[in-house]
Formats: C-alpha cells, structure tokens, sequence
C-alpha cells in the first residue's frame, strides 16, 4: 500500500509496488529479464529496483552457504527486502533462483498478510540451454568436478507447479521476454 508521504511524492497520485519474483535455474536468462524490464520502467518513470541475488549473497546475506537451510533463509532475507519496498511503491523485480517451493511459498504468503501485491515468474529455460550459455562457469565447474550443489544438475531445483507467468528465455528475445512480464503487469493493475 503506498503511504500519503508517496502520494505528496508523485504529486498525489498513487503508487502502487509489487515484488516481482523470477525464479529459474542458473543462467536461465532472470538477471537479464529483470534489468530490460527494470529500463522500460524506469523511462516511464516509475520507481524500481532489481535485487539481484549475487548482490544480496554479497551484501545482505554474507557467510550463508548453499545447504538447504542457508537458502531458505536467504530468500527470506530477500522476501521481507522486496515486500518492504513494495509496500512503499516500488516495483521490485528480484531475479533469484530461489530453488524450494516452500520458500517461494513463504515469501508470497508473506507479500498476502502485508497486502502487497506478488508476482512469481518461472524462467523456464532447460538445464541444457543453461549449461551452454553458463554465464558465470558454474556448469562447467561442476562438470569439472571443482563444484557440487549446482541448482538443477546435483542440487534441487522445484519448478512452480502455477506461476503467474511462465518464460521460455530460450525461444524469444529478451524484450519479448520483458514485454510479456510487462504485459502482465499491466493485466494486473500494477503499471
């Protein structure tokens, strides 16, 4: 819900924030996604900021690991950052793997009892077209054996069973892609 202090900001007309999550397995194309998207908006004005996972692993969640547990708590640390800024008329897009239903689960549940809107994304682009675009060479040092617990290879990864959108990063540009999730948006109300 946006506060009088972000109605007198926009010149009295309301604001209104969502997170905007986008899950998907290591290089599926949500970091991408999540800034062309960021760019539209913010020429139109509109107040956004991206939470990327690498940063908030950096930033805010310092010194967890990638067990099960250490995940969970970071994509709630990640949640109550997103659903903050949303509540106050940002459009937060948070492109983070986020591997566990449950926790995805918490952190829209967490969004509902604040009233804020939430929006899942699943970038669903194939393991094997991830493997190939490797962005920051996890596959190939898992395949090297330098790494385990890679998402989606030997670690988890639980696909939403009904996201709000569902992406194919790897049969469309990355402004369809944007476009869609704008698209959205707009369908929703939250433009």
């Amino acid at each position: 819900m946006a506060t009088d202090e972000n109605d007198e900001n926009s010149g009295g007309k309301h604001v209104t924030g969502a997170t905007v999550w986008l899950t998907g397995l290591p290089s599926a194309g949500k970091t991408t996604i999540a800034h062309e998207l960021a760019g539209r908006l913010r020429d139109e004005g509109r107040r956004v900021e991206v939470l990327d996972g690498d940063e908030i692993r950096e930033f805010l969640s310092a010194g967890l690991g990638f067990g099960r547990e250490d995940r969970h708590t970071n994509v709630q640390r990640i949640g109550f950052v997103a659903e903050l800024l949303a509540s106050n008329g940002v459009t937060v897009l948070v492109p983070v793997i986020a591997p566990y239903a449950d926790s995805r689960e918490a952190v829209r549940k967490r969004h509902g009892a604040e009233g804020t809107a939430y929006v899942e994304v699943h970038v669903a682009t194939p393991v094997e077209v991830c493997s190939v675009r490797d962005v920051k060479g996890l596959y190939a040092k898992q395949a090297a054996g330098e790494i385990s617990g890679l998402t989606g290879v030997d670690d988890p990864y639980e696909e939403p069973e009904a996201p709000d959108l569902r992406i194919e990063s790897h049969t469309q540009t990355v402004q369809e892609s944007a476009a869609s999730l704008y698209a959205l948006l707009g369908e929703r109300g939250l433009l």
